[in-house]
């Protein structure tokens, strides 16, 4: 045994000293046991000895990597299978709902819009319907399908995958609007109530130059008393930009193109009752620099510690007001917090996301302009791309309800409306 040592002490402690050999004990008896079995030697070489003590297995590799991916495709499985789930579950819950009086109507929203098509076979939301109520069967065992079992099952998923950090949005009932998390409600909601709601996406370029603009529109009316139910909507249309306007099927699209009135084509028909109906869409894609409602040019240079870079906003669009406007920087990670010159607004450095957010409650005609300058180690490349969100409630394009009236008689309906101008995505790469 006393040639053991001699042979295995060095590979794992630097000096032959006690302190050294107390802290590497552990691998030491290790290291030892596959040299001594039952008091006899083992024909094992310093390699061999090496391999057995770390264990590197080519084998365990290859399993754990198939592990980590049969992980991630289950995981993958488990979020379809539970859209999956929660689509037979709609589909259950909308087998009892009966066809309104007014059809040809059928569901969407706002959502619809991102689509980038103006015409759609469909533009309207319908509520959520009422279950019928089942049958009681007979007393017996069933294995038919329960819709409260199945719903438990899709319980159970959604509850995994939040546990595991994914954000699982709720399907049941009517999806709500975008402008409905970004902006307050209408105090006064009359029994005739429209939403006018615009989103833009937007793409401009580092060195100048809009790559791509398209804004969608729509007017969203919802009529909750059947007293109102056969009404016209009187429009403003003022839109200098040339936007492309789209009527819904059931409007009398004569009508609206000779007097900018919206009415059904059968004006013996109501509008349908506590349904939101999109009555009239507009778009307008281009790339005209002058149509950019809020101006931003970053210019970072490199100095001698890094980057100084200016970053300023013009409104253009003078007849907005953008509120909540937060301008969104990239900071290079592990860089620390950039050193903040001049700034209009507010600023905040966000060392999680790596993200240097400037803040402006407000920006229109008085206050149409800004700066921020600001210091910190990077290249040119590491303050892109640039993103801006906002909201407004007034829109883009000049297009507004200006009356409604009955269809007999031209007698005023009193109305509630609602604007809304949102960013569906903002960035300058």
């Amino acid at each position: 045994m006393g040639s053991y040592p001699t042979i295995n002490i060095p590979e794992y402690c630097r000096v032959l000293e006690e302190g050294e050999i107390s802290d590497h004990c552990f691998d030491l008896i290790f290291a030892f046991d596959e040299i001594v079995a039952l008091g006899y030697r083992e024909n094992v070489n310093l390699a061999q000895i090496r391999t057995f003590t770390e264990m590197d297995s080519h084998e365990e590799k290859v399993f754990r990597a198939v592990r980590e991916t049969q992980e991630r495709e289950a995981k993958a499985e488990m979020r379809r299978k539970a859209k999956e789930l929660q689509q037979i579950r709609r589909d259950a819950e909308r087998s009892g709902k009966k066809v309104p009086a007014f059809g040809g109507f059928g569901s969407t929203g706002m959502s619809s819009m991102s689509s980038g098509s103006i015409i759609t076979d469909t533009i309207i939301e319908s509520e959520k319907p009422k279950m019928a109520p089942v049958p009681v069967r007979p007393t017996g065992s069933s294995k038919a399908l329960k819709l409260g079992a199945r719903g438990k099952e899709v319980d159970n998923f959604v509850d995994k995958l939040r546990g595991e950090g994914e954000t699982i949005m709720s399907n049941t009932g009517k999806m709500p609007s975008l402008a409905s998390n970004v902006l307050p409600p209408p105090v006064n909601v009359e029994s005739v109530h429209m939403r006018v709601e615009e989103k833009i996406s937007l793409t401009c370029g580092r060195d100048g130059g809009l790559q791509n603009m398209e804004l969608l529109g729509m007017i969203t009316l919802r009529v909750t008393d059947d007293k109102v139910g056969r009404i016209r909507l009187m429009v403003n249309n003022y839109d200098k930009k040339g936007v492309q306007l789209q009527t819904h099927p059931n409007v009398d699209k004569k009508l609206f193109t000779s007097d900018s009135v919206i009415g059904l084509k059968n004006p013996e028909k109501s509008f349908p009752l506590n349904n939101d109906v999109g009555v009239l869409k507009w778009r307008l894609q281009s790339t005209d620099e002058a149509l950019i409602p809020l101006t931003i040019n970053c210019w970072p240079s490199e100095s001698a510690t890094g980057c100084d870079v200016n970053i300023e906003y013009e409104l253009q669009e003078e007849s907005l007001e953008l509120n909540d406007v937060v301008i969104a920087i990239p900071i290079p990670s592990g860089v620390g917090a950039p050193v903040v010159g001049d700034v209009d607004g507010e600023y905040k450095h966000d060392s999680r996301r790596n993200v240097l957010e400037w803040s402006l409650p407000v920006i229109d005609a008085k206050n149409k302009s800004g700066s921020l300058e600001f210091s910190v180690a990077g290249q040119p490349n590491d303050f892109f791309p640039v993103n801006v969100s906002f909201v407004s409630i007034r829109n883009y394009c000049d297009i507004q309800v200006a009356k409604v009236t009955h269809v007999e008689g031209d007698a005023p309906v009193k109305f509630s409306l609602e604007t809304s101008f949102l960013v569906d995505k903002y960035e300058i790469l």
